[in-house]
């Protein structure tokens, strides 16, 4: 199981850092941690590549009140997509 998570732009949104990637599952793996480089993050966008899928991808943390500069993410199995986090 691999999971993989790729900054590709970073900028500011006024007061907020924006973060922002892509995500890769394979060999079944159903989601991992992204490092957003945030010291808190208080939202993350999931969107996975492709059709419809059998559920949604979501963030397994608790955003905002803890200094995190992961976050830990759920997907489908061998899901890859597109992430963005807003944060400080």
């Amino acid at each position: 199981m691999a999971f993989t998570s790729t900054v590709l732009k970073q900028t500011v949104f006024g007061d907020l850092r924006v973060v922002a990637g892509t995500y890769v599952n394979t060999s079944g793996s159903t989601g991992g941690d992204i490092a957003t480089g945030l010291t808190v993050v208080g939202l993350v966008t999931l969107q996975p590549y492709g059709a419809a899928v059998g559920s949604a991808p979501f963030v397994n943390e608790t955003l905002g009140a803890i200094p995190a500069t992961a976050c830990t993410i759920v997907t489908n199995a061998n899901e890859s997509g597109i992430w963005m986090a807003y944060g400080i």
